[in-house]
């Protein structure tokens, strides 16, 4: 397809939860994680009774971890994904709320989250004595040459990682680690779709605001040259007293 194709199919596609399928061999990893963030959480499921996951997106992942806990909740702030989540989530027993205000204080012995930003005070509040926290973070510097590709600025909160992610928690943290990993996008649709789903990668995209740099990359990339950018991730476990 050429490029007004690949770009009218990019922002005609509906893109719901977090079911990046959609892109399976238009964007392709090299690498893995020395860590297995699923194999985590079911580790310690299997002696929780009560369970919150912070911003579930669609439940996806939280869905596929069943069975799950007697008490089961999850959050939810992103308006389009909420009814995605409570579709899928509430068959399984799951309350899904749109914010952690829905939660007494010491409601959970464990919170999961993965890739969601979160208040550290709030999951100190959620944590029973004794409670543990489990994430797996997207770093503030992750894929940051998608925004030098496009001629944007570094993303408003690279600082974002371990170090800065361990001081504010406020926790006792028994496990963390850090990797990285290789991005690569082979079309320009592909990219597009990918920063209309992951909106805050490029604040404010709009494929009208940079189509000469749309462009000039989708020249590249139908010659052989895909984009590639390094994905940075981390992951902690904390305990609370």
């Amino acid at each position: 397809m050429d490029f007004e194709e690949l770009i009218g199919e990019a922002q005609a596609t509906p893109f719901a939860g977090w079911d990046f399928s959609l892109l399976r061999g238009r964007v392709t990893y090299e690498g893995t994680l020395p860590w297995d963030y699923e194999s985590l959480a079911r580790e310690y499921l299997r002696t929780t009774a009560s369970l919150l996951d912070l911003q579930t997106g669609g439940g996806e992942l939280l869905s596929g971890l069943a069975p799950l806990p007697p008490r089961t909740a999850a959050t939810e702030e992103y308006a389009p994904n909420l009814p995605i989540a409570r579709a899928r989530l509430e068959p399984l027993g799951v309350e899904v709320a749109d914010g952690t205000h829905a939660f007494p204080d010491g409601s959970f012995d464990l919170v999961l989250n993965r890739h969601g930003r979160y208040d550290p005070a709030e999951v100190r509040r959620l944590l029973a004595p004794g409670g543990s926290y489990l994430t797996q973070q997207v770093s503030g510097r992750d894929l940051e040459e998608l925004n030098a590709a496009l001629g944007d600025p570094p993303r408003p909160d690279r600082a974002w990682d371990l170090a800065a992610a361990t001081a504010a928690l406020g926790l006792k943290i028994v496990w963390s680690e850090e990797a990285s990993f290789t991005t690569t996008f082979h079309d320009i649709g592909a990219l597009v779709l990918f920063l209309r789903a992951v909106s805050w990668q490029v604040p404010g995209f709009e494929v009208a605001a940079y189509e000469d740099r749309l462009r000039a990359l989708h020249e590249d990339l139908s010659r052989g040259r895909p984009l590639r950018a390094t994905a940075r991730r981390f992951a902690l476990l904390a305990v609370a007293p």
